[in-house]
C-alpha cells in the first residue's frame, strides 16, 4: 500500500477542533493496518469507525493491541486521548436497545474528544412515562443526541420537551416499509417541533462531531 494511499489531516484539530477519522467499512485489513502504522509514526490521534470485528481480528500484532477495540460500536481508537470531562453535559438517548450501536459510535467519539455523556437506553414513546422520567435530568444538559429508527417519533417528543440543542439519528433498525431508516429520516426531518436537527440514517459520529462544534463555538 503506497504512503499517497493515505494522507492524514494532521491539521484538523487547529483548524476544525476534530481529530482525524477513518471509515473501515470499504477497507482490507492490510489497509487498516498501513493506515495506524502510520498514524503511530507520526504521534498522530486516530478514530477508526465502522470497524468489523472479523475485520478486526485478522489484524496482526502488534497493531491489534494499538488499537483501543469496542465491538457494539465498531470503533477503535489509537493513541492517547484526553481526560474525558466531568460535567458531562451531553446526553445520549435511544428508543430502544437495537439502537445502541450507533449510540456507542456518538459515545466513543465524544470520549476519543475528552467529551464525557451521559446515557439512556429504551426510552422510546411506546412507554412514553420512560420519556417522562428522565425529562428532568436531559433538561440539565447543553446538548442531547438522540438516537431512534422505525417511526423516529422520540427525537420530535424530546425536542417539545427540553431547551438543549438536540442532534436526531435516525437509524435503520425496522421491517417492511421502515426502508433501512428512510423512513425515520423523512418522519425526522417532517417534524415540527423546532430547531430539531438530524444526521444521516446510522451516522452516530456525525452526530457527536455536531455536537462538538456546538460546545467549541461557545467557548
Amino acid at each position: 500500500m503506497p504512503d499517497s494511499d493515505f494522507m492524514p489531516d494532521f491539521d484538523r484539530q487547529n483548524r476544525v477542533g476534530l481529530d482525524e477519522a477513518v471509515l473501515c467499512e470499504f477497507k482490507t485489513p492490510e489497509q487498516i493496518e498501513r493506515i495506524v502504522e502510520k498514524s503511530e509514526s507520526k504521534g498522530l490521534n486516530l478514530l477508526l469507525t465502522r470497524l468489523k470485528q472479523d475485520d478486526y481480528s485478522e489484524l496482526k500484532e502488534p497493531v491489534r493491541s494499538l488499537i483501543d477495540y469496542e465491538e457494539i460500536s465498531r470503533t477503535g481508537i489509537v493513541g492517547t486521548c484526553p481526560k474525558p470531562s466531568s460535567s458531562r453535559q451531553i446526553a445520549i438517548v435511544t428508543a430502544g436497545t437495537s439502537d445502541v450501536g450507533v449510540a456507542r459510535e456518538a459515545v466513543r467519539t465524544l470520549l476519543f474528544h475528552g467529551i464525557g455523556s451521559e446515557e439512556f437506553y429504551d426510552v422510546g414513546v411506546a412507554g412514553l412515562w420512560r420519556v417522562m422520567k428522565i425529562e428532568s435530568n436531559l433538561r440539565q444538559k447543553s446538548a442531547v443526541i438522540v438516537v431512534a429508527g422505525m417511526d423516529a417519533a422520540l427525537p420530535s417528543v424530546i425536542a417539545g420537551l427540553i431547551p438543549a440543542a438536540i442532534i436526531a439519528v435516525p437509524t435503520s433498525v425496522g421491517y417492511g416499509v421502515a426502508e433501512g431508516g428512510y423512513s425515520a429520516l423523512e418522519s425526522i426531518l417532517s417534524s415540527c417541533a423546532p430547531g430539531l436537527a438530524t444526521v444521516n440514517i446510522d451516522n452516530g459520529y456525525g452526530a457527536a462531531c455536531a455536537v462538538i462544534r456546538i460546545i467549541n463555538s461557545v467557548r
